[in-house]
């Protein structure tokens, strides 16, 4: 009986659990395979094929629907502030983080465990705990920099700004673990032929963390993409959205224009871009997040 038992644990354990986790991972991403095409194809049809056959190829594609989005939704800014906003803040990210995360690898002071685990910590916050926060902050640097700097201020740039700082955690964590995972004899090798901390960072380092510098860039950029929170409480205005934030506003209007063809259109305008980066350097992502965690 105990050999009975312990084989079908092990059968269970070895055999029936592995395969139950591939068989579920590969039915999800069969799901959202379909879903991103079934989307695609609602975008090329007319609002009444959208209810009347949700499943069935268009008769006609509607092409305009990319136009009517477009301009209806006021997308062609907000694309603009994506664009911007993402881009800028991705590669603010990876400067301020880069630096920090090999700082706090390299330190041999006590405080760089602790500071190293506060990054982590900040890993855990919701984003809507600070919500309340995050508008007074808006509207007090909003005041500051119009009565006593500048004379003008843009929530553009208050809205990026809390992207580069509330995505610092991830950034650092990230590259914190494989900073550490790199053998210390090539900035000792560096060291020797005169480098100096900057540029032993700068001409060794870098290079060879590559891969986990792609990584968090391009996950950043993918967060940043498709930020709408931050974007509803900091720059709601309409020359100010960025595309989530035009998608919302455009399917708010559904109500008296019922262009769901355009809406669908609109989806497509700001997931597909995402999706095609992502299966471009999808392996690149993962080898960068394995690589430190291997380690």
């Amino acid at each position: 009986p105990r050999a009975g038992g312990s084989g079908m644990k092990r059968f269970i354990g070895d055999v029936l659990v592995p395969r139950a986790t591939t068989v579920a991972l590969w039915l999800w991403v069969a799901f959202n395979i379909i879903l991103i095409l079934w989307v695609g194809l609602q975008s090329l049809k007319s609002a009444n094929e959208v209810w009347s056959s949700p499943f069935a190829l268009p008769a006609s594609p509607q092409w305009q629907n990319y136009s009517s989005a477009w301009v209806a939704g006021q997308f062609s800014l907000a694309a603009l502030n994506s664009v911007v906003i993402t881009c800028l803040g991705a590669t603010l990210i990876v400067a301020l983080a880069a630096p920090a995360a090999y700082a706090l690898a390299r330190s041999t002071r006590r405080v760089a465990g602790p500071m190293a685990s506060y990054f982590a910590i900040g890993l855990s916050i919701p984003l809507q705990t600070l919500a309340i926060p995050i508008v007074v902050a808006r509207l007090e640097l909003h005041t500051f920099m119009v009565d006593w700097v500048t004379g003008w201020w843009d929530d553009r740039i208050t809205l990026l700004l809390f992207d580069v700082v509330l995505s610092l955690p991830f950034s650092v964590f990230v590259l914190y673990g494989y900073f550490r995972s790199l053998p210390v004899e090539i900035e000792e090798a560096a060291e020797m032929d005169g480098a100096g901390p900057v540029a032993t960072l700068v001409r060794v380092v870098m290079p060879v963390a590559r891969p986990a510098l792609t990584t968090v860039f391009v996950l950043n950029l993918i967060g940043l993409w498709n930020e709408i929170l931050l974007v509803l409480l900091i720059a709601p205005a309409p020359g100010q959205r960025t595309l989530p934030g035009a998608l919302i506003n455009f399917y708010s209007t559904m109500q008296y224009s019922s262009n769901w063809g355009g809406l669908f259109a609109g989806i497509v305008t700001l997931v597909y871009p995402m999706v095609v980066l992502y299966l471009w350097l999808g392996r690149r992502i993962i080898e960068g997040m394995t690589a430190g965690i291997g380690k």
